[in-house]
């Protein structure tokens, strides 16, 4: 399939893929902590049918250097965007802090018809970086809604990684260790995917070691079941954060992280997420 593509810089960084037959369906492909344009997700997207746009939604001009205090208005303005150019249903599709920025977007924006939620969390964690003021503490929400930070979870500094030497770190147990020196913000930071009116498909591997994406996709799940509303949980014990999609490249390797999973694993659960991903996207 023909594929056109636009490079736009305002009020982002983005492409914009459009199959040359034209599309009723977009999709905004938001990335994770990387904080990268995800082109070749978004590309994989557009030769399937769909209208796809992957931005940068922070590091770039006019935004917050890390992942501190971001407007979801952000994503507000790219669903704007698909239907401005023709998108009559849309779809989040993110992975990590992208897909808890793509849950958040539903949560609060109706027009959002379909969640793939890749590697989730079942909760607002604090800024990952520094914000607008180049400051990274104290810890501060990743989000604000309508210039109001969202409650958030900040991080137990007092945590350190179990024998792991100078090699990548498996950051996980912060999470967990978080959570349970934080338990009092657990309530109040939980994102509440119950009042979201769109479908929500989430990928998970249970061997993630970055953070506890799989039990965080069954608590989302729990969520949703208590409202009758719908979501599908796809995943694998042998993968772990960074799933691969069918097509995609293998995941580059990490002198700072250990993700989990296995090779074979990730792109099982990327090929047994690719068919759900793909109907919901078309429903």
């Amino acid at each position: 399939m023909k594929v056109i593509t636009r490079e736009l810089t305002t009020p982002w960084e983005a492409v914009l893929l459009e199959p040359d037959a034209g599309s009723n369906t977009g999709v905004l492909v938001l990335a994770g902590s990387s904080g990268q344009v995800d082109r070749q997700r978004a590309r994989l997207l557009a030769e399937q049918g769909f209208l796809a746009l992957a931005i940068r939604w922070f590091g770039g001009p006019g935004q917050p250097e890390g992942i501190c205090e971001v407007p979801l208005e952000t994503f507000v303005a790219a669903v704007d965007l698909l239907r401005s150019r023709g998108a009559e249903r849309v779809g989040i599709l993110g992975v990590s802090k992208g897909a808890e920025a793509a849950l958040l977007t539903a949560v609060h924006e109706p027009r959002v018809d379909v969640v793939v939620a890749v590697s989730p969390t079942s909760l607002v964690w604090c800024n990952v970086g520094p914000g607008l003021d180049g400051r990274q503490r104290p810890y501060r929400s990743s989000w604000t809604w309508r210039g109001v930070p969202l409650p958030f979870v900040p991080l137990d500094d007092s945590w350190r990684p179990a024998g792991q030497g100078d090699g990548p770190v498996a950051i996980r147990g912060w999470y967990e260790q978080s959570e349970r020196t934080f338990a009092s913000h657990l309530d109040t930071a939980a994102i509440a995917v119950e009042r979201a009116r769109a479908d929500i498909l989430l990928v998970a591997g249970a061997d993630d070691a970055m953070w506890p994406s799989l039990p965080y996709a069954q608590q989302l799940a729990a969520r949703r079941h208590t409202v009758g509303a719908p979501v599908e949980v796809v995943a694998r014990d042998d993968a772990g954060h960074r799933p691969r999609l069918p097509g995609e490249d293998p995941a580059a390797h990490s002198t700072s992280f250990l993700y989990g999973g296995t090779a074979s694993g990730d792109t099982m659960l990327g090929q047994a997420a690719w068919l759900p991903i793909l109907d919901r996207l078309r429903s």
